[in-house]
């Protein structure tokens, strides 16, 4: 492939058909796809400044942007530069990372949408939290009287020990079981209650990460202009 000094009797010569045919390999096809048309004058400065022309893209501005002319002169376009594999990666990388991005961001905005309209004020909010610490506080006292009905018949049970006192090995075996079973039963239970404590921690966490969203985004609400009502 010649690449020739510009000169205006040049544009006129070169034909569409030379130019496609003589397209070949990846990075010429990449910019015959890329070309605003078929026929046209590639020219360009090279690394070295010097100004080139010719009927294709031209390997010497590859890393650089190539400007495509028609046969009268006027610019069509614009190609390149092309991008090496590494660098088209690294595109291809920054280009998923901002669909990602913007993905991300309008799936957070629908979040505060529904978000807002769950809870349109505080209040609503407050009383969404007391329901829920509710919930767990009433399972805890199920909890709670259940060992209190647990403790009653240890002692019941305690009473019994007494008679071996002295020495609890002659206990009969059911009710040392029994007081063991009875031992167990209460520590389950004391777990659980303790266990519940621990989902009231986590509900209150919760709706206090709300509440930090949220009244941002009423303030922005009630600060939004009215929207005047159709006449």
């Amino acid at each position: 492939m010649a690449v020739l000094p510009l000169k205006p009797p040049t544009l006129w010569r070169l034909g569409a058909g030379a130019a496609l045919a003589a397209l070949c390999g990846p990075a010429a096809q990449a910019q015959q796809q890329a070309q605003p048309g078929a026929g046209g004058i590639y020219t360009c400065v090279d690394a070295k400044g010097r100004r080139l022309t010719a009927d294709r893209p031209i390997p010497e501005c590859t890393d650089r942007e190539q400007r495509v002319l028609g046969p009268s002169g006027t610019e069509r376009g614009r190609v390149g530069p092309l991008l090496s594999d590494q660098e088209r990666a690294a595109q291809d990388a920054q280009r998923r990372k901002e669909t990602e991005d913007r993905a991300r961001a309008a799936e957070e905005r629908r979040r505060e949408r529904v978000l807002v309209a769950r809870y349109p004020d505080q209040a609503a909010h407050d009383a969404e939290r007391a329901a829920a610490i509710a919930k767990v506080d009433e399972v805890t006292a199920v909890a709670a009287a259940r060992v209190a009905e647990l403790r009653s018949q240890r002692r019941k049970l305690d009473a019994e020990m007494e008679f071996y006192r002295r020495d609890p090995s002659k206990a009969p075996m059911v009710l040392r079981r029994q007081i063991a079973e009875q031992d167990e039963s209460i520590a389950l239970q004391q777990r659980f209650i303790a266990s519940q404590e621990d989902e009231k921690r986590r509900v209150h966490q919760r709706f206090d990460a709300e509440l930090a969203q949220l009244r941002p985004l009423w303030a922005a609400q009630h600060s939004a202009p009215a929207v005047p009502a159709p006449q």
